[in-house]
């Protein structure tokens, strides 16, 4: 009796920023191709979804990648808004393609709602473009503070999921709530139902101190490399007109930096704050979810196809 071929896989390769996630997933697209199994890489990171952003995103240069078909990069002008819903049925549409051509698709990236909107089985409540441009505009003149007192009157459940000062997070589940629609937490559930089978989740760890030595070295990498002129050019295409690449990390200390309102040194070591902050709750995110095999940069690659 024949057996079928096997469906096209989707890999997730998550963790933390500064992991090595984007060298395993090469490593990984090679090994499955010298298998007779080609692969792609989908983008699964908010910010090296916008062009220009380079530097300060870490976004693997074209001349590095191997060959490798990548998606989802550069998609975006900075003034655009990366909305998780928009990038749910961007990322799973290229997914289908990928497939469809009988190759497995790699979904490599640390921002963890976009890498589990796509993953699992999750759907956003509606969108009012009105209510959302008041909300805001409340943020932008008096920051985060008074909507997210507002959002734990209304919602403690979710406000205890978010962070106080992130204004997005807090302004959607605002707009969720007027809508009469329960929110979905500001996570997605304990136990959520995978969309696409077969599916591998593989998150890369490193120890935390490692990992923080890591993430300070790659900020001061970032202004070495020229951060400030890479923000700077994006100035000119109206990075500071747009919602969410204005306040990425980095991004948001070199305007202050160019504007004289920080020292480099101290828009350094905010934005490796920052950072640090930031892998915690990556790390967070991930560890909730019995279904990632965890892996220390190096693991043989040969073992996570052949592994279970």
């Amino acid at each position: 009796m024949t057996v079928p071929p096997s469906p096209p896989r989707l890999w997730g390769i998550v963790g933390a920023t500064g992991t090595g996630k984007t060298a395993l997933s090469l490593d990984l697209a090679e090994t499955l191709l010298a298998r007779g199994i080609p692969a792609e890489l989908v983008n699964a990171d908010a910010m090296q979804l916008y062009r220009g952003m380079e530097i300060g995103t870490a976004k693997l240069p074209e001349a590095e990648r191997r060959g490798i078909r990548h998606h989802l990069f550069d998609a975006l002008d900075v003034t655009d808004d990366a909305a998780v819903a928009w990038y749910q049925d961007a990322a799973r549409d290229v997914i289908t393609e990928i497939h469809a051509r009988g190759a497995d698709a790699i979904l490599v990236g640390g921002s963890g709602l976009y890498v589990s909107s796509v993953v699992f089985d999750f759907r956003f409540p509606p969108h009012d473009a009105a209510l959302r441009a008041e909300l805001e505009a409340e943020l932008e003149a008096h920051g985060p503070g008074m909507l997210f007192a507002r959002l734990r009157d209304v919602d403690p459940v979710t406000a205890a999921r978010v962070d106080p000062k992130n204004g997005r997070r807090i302004v959607r589940a605002l707009e969720v709530l007027a809508q009469g629609v329960p929110t979905h937490g500001a996570a997605l559930p304990d136990a959520p139902v995978l969309w696409h089978d077969p599916t591998t989740l593989i998150g890369v760890t490193v120890p935390r101190e490692e990992l923080v030595a890591r993430l300070d070295a790659r900020v001061e990498r970032m202004w070495r490399d020229g951060l400030l002129d890479e923000v700077a050019a994006l100035r000119v295409t109206g990075l500071e007109d747009g919602v969410t690449a204005r306040r990425a990390i980095g991004y948001a200390q070199a305007l202050a930096q160019l504007d004289g309102r920080q020292s480099e040194s101290e828009a350094i070591a905010e934005a490796q704050a920052l950072t640090r902050r930031y892998a915690r709750r990556q790390v967070s995110w991930f560890k909730r979810y019995d279904a990632v095999r965890w892996v220390e940069p190096g693991h043989p690659v040969a073992d996570l196809v052949e592994g279970p």
